[in-house]
């Protein structure tokens, strides 16, 4: 099969080709392709690749018995494995499973420090464990978040190339409307993309055979997977909190307002024993958490309530592989995506922006009359985001631009199943342009 091209090749050949980089970790949530991605990289861009995964050759976790300095690492390896050459200047060394082997970050600075090899670490970094490699290697290393395959990566897939995704902005910059054709085609495809998510086995999959058997059974397992992971290394968390909250994710993201409510997790649960939870499993890559804003002006990041917010899957796949068997049917034998609340097209919309580098908030005020689905901004300005399952209306919206109490906004966004447009207010997007938004806040016409 062949492999799937990700955004992730182009980074590394940066990293690579800078010739002050530093050693290099790759964080993300399990079976998004890391380790394939830079295993590709590896061979296909070093005379000499060295590959050590602490999980499936657990040996190699006392090679920092005797120290951390390259050369005594270097050593211990040459002990285990004789056949394994160092050629300075021309070697990767990539060390796998990094949570299995926390150790192994204290030798970065030593790595660094005597330059000869090139090292990228990788693995499912889970809340306490990323903690720890952190706090050893502060200063002596560059980090890199990966996800499942975004909205471009997986129109890639399909034999899309850059020239046609570029009009597709073009269209956006210049607000002219899609040709219907277009319209249609990319609508399927990203209704696809919902379905399927982007971890990539799942993706192969469903390109090789160009249907849906058996994607089902694939998410399931991760959703599984997860689980397990979170037994496994959920540390001196309470695991069955983390798991409380995660098996509720699809519960409040098919309420009304989708609103989390520690309450509303298990009986007599209250705030104080539940913190760091969710945010642990953001840091597993698990889930997106997306804050509830004080007020609509700026800043983002200073003004917004810790212990008010929304939890989204980290990948759409994985919240329809959760739902029930009637839901699953009704998706992809119907095509109902409107069900569940609208909570599918929020989910994605929140992956999407995550997947662009774009914090996640949002806007309700205390009387619930006033709400808005996401805030980003540009450099001028607070833009607020509705997302709609067909083209309702947006009274929100309309208030917020229209007030002369909110300073801080100038137009909106409004991601729904219409074609193109602005109509003085906002501009109206379909729910497929929306990994082009980052760019677009910085290139648009005023």
């Amino acid at each position: 099969m062949e492999r799937l091209s990700r955004k992730i090749d182009h980074d590394l050949l940066q990293w690579k080709a800078d010739p002050y980089h530093l050693p290099l970790i790759v964080k993300g949530a399990r079976q998004i392709g890391k380790t394939e991605s830079i295993r590709h990289f590896g061979k296909e861009n070093y005379e000499n690749y060295i590959e050590i995964n602490f999980i499936t050759n657990p040996a190699f976790r006392s090679i920092f018995a005797n120290g951390y300095s390259a050369e005594a690492v270097i050593k211990n390896i040459s002990f285990l494995n004789p056949t394994i050459q160092f050629i300075p200047g021309k070697t990767l060394l990539f060390f796998d499973e990094l949570q299995a082997c926390p150790d192994c970050a204290t030798s970065l600075k030593f790595f660094r420090e005597d330059g000869q090899f090139d090292v990228i670490c990788s693995g499912s970094l889970m809340g306490i464990n990323y903690k720890e490699i952190e706090s050893n290697s502060v200063g002596s290393k560059m980090d890199y978040t990966m996800f499942s395959l975004d909205f471009e990566e997986y129109l890639w897939a399909l034999g899309y190339q850059a020239g046609q995704i570029e009009d597709l902005y073009q269209h956006m910059l210049t607000l002219e409307p899609l040709p219907d054709t277009v319209m249609k085609t990319m609508l399927s495809h990203f209704q696809d993309y919902m379905i399927t998510g982007g971890m990539p086995a799942i993706v192969s999959r469903f390109m090789a055979q160009k249907n849906f058997s058996g994607i089902l059974q694939m998410q399931e397992q991760i959703l599984t997977d997860y689980k397990e992971d979170i037994t496994k290394y959920a540390g001196g968390l309470d695991q069955g909190r983390i798991l409380n909250v995660y098996n509720h994710i699809p519960v409040f993201l098919g309420q009304e307002n989708k609103k989390f409510r520690i309450s509303k997790v298990a009986r007599g649960a209250r705030s104080r024993e539940y913190v760091g939870v969710s945010e642990w499993l953001s840091s597993a890559g698990i889930v997106n958490i997306c804050y509830c804003m004080q007020l609509p002006e700026l800043p983002l990041k200073g003004n917004y309530i810790p212990n008010d917010y929304k939890l989204y899957f980290a990948d759409t796949g994985l919240l329809i592989g959760s739902l029930d068997e009637e839901a699953q049917a009704d998706l992809r034998e119907n095509r109902n995506f409107n069900a569940y609340k609208e909570a599918l097209y929020e989910n994605v919309v929140a992956e999407v922006l995550v997947k662009q580098g774009l914090p996640l908030f949002f806007y309700r005020n205390t009387q619930s009359t006033l709400e808005i689905d996401f805030m980003v901004r540009d450099i001028h300005s607070l833009v607020p985001i509705e997302v709609k399952a067909n083209d309702n209306p947006t009274p929100s919206l309309n208030r917020l631009i229209g007030s002369d109490k909110y300073h801080d906004i100038q137009y909106g966004i409004k991601l729904c199943r219409r074609n193109i447009g602005f109509n003085g207010k906002f501009y109206t997007f379909p729910y497929f342009l929306a990994f082009l938004l980052k760019r677009f806040l910085k290139e648009r016409k005023k």
